[in-house]
């Protein structure tokens, strides 16, 4: 997922944020990369010393059940823009 993606004129990390607050899910943090690449390509252009378009990541942090029942959704706001990782953690 990049910076500048939207989903029905609205910033796609917003959407995803407002759905993982409004399924009262534990936590969840927004992470901006400085570059990267996918299947569209490079995630980042350098114009004058801006980048725009930055490669971004979501991570959200709750018990497997609450977060299995919105990866549909969540795919459907992906789309093809990125992916969705589970991964088992320790919280402390």
């Amino acid at each position: 997922m990049k910076k500048n993606d939207l989903v029905d004129g609205k910033r796609m990390e917003k959407k995803i944020i407002d759905l993982l607050s409004e399924s009262k899910i534990l936590g969840a943090i927004v992470w901006l990369g400085v570059d990267g690449f996918g299947r569209r390509g490079k995630s980042s252009v350098h114009l004058e010393g801006l980048m725009i378009n930055q490669p971004m990541m979501i991570e959200s942090v709750d018990e497997r059940e609450k977060i299995e029942p919105l990866l549909i959704p969540l795919r459907r706001l992906v789309g093809d823009n990125g992916f969705i990782t589970i991964h088992e953690v320790d919280v402390v």
